[in-house]
């Protein structure tokens, strides 16, 4: 069998999908109508897949760290990533000086820091969006 998934966003144009069927297949019930999907069915499955890991190592960013072979702050990264991605707003360390670059660029930064493409003073200056590059 097949192993079928649910998309949580539009292939298209990213909007959310909506579920308008359902259907038991051992007693041949079928609903239409309009259902919400939860909020974990609207992460790609690259964060589900991500959640699943986290969850298993009971929440330990040190043996997320050990199981993903990945520095703390991809995990954290990655953490931002689903906690977005279920609606909620992310709490940074310093909220007076939110960063000037999006959840994307973020990402890819700790990713470069993380492969030692760049030193931590580098992602620092820019997470700042202190890069020369112009922003928003």
């Amino acid at each position: 069998m097949v192993d079928k998934r649910v998309l949580g966003a539009c292939p298209v144009c990213g909007s959310p999908m909506q579920v308008t069927g359902l259907h038991c297949e051992r007693c041949e019930t079928s609903l239409t109508g309009s259902f919400e999907l939860c909020r974990f069915c609207r992460l790609t499955e690259e964060q589900q897949w991500f959640a699943e890991v986290f969850i298993a190592a009971r929440g330990n960013i040190k043996e997320v760290e050990r199981i993903l072979g990945i520095s703390y702050p991809t995990v954290r990264s990655r953490l931002d990533g689903i906690i977005e991605g279920l609606g909620y707003p992310v709490q940074r360390s310093n909220d007076k000086e939110e960063p000037d670059v999006g959840p994307e660029e973020r990402r890819q930064i700790l990713e470069a820091l993380d492969r030692g493409e760049i030193g931590a003073e580098e992602a620092i200056r820019r997470l700042k969006g202190q890069d020369g590059a112009t922003r928003r």
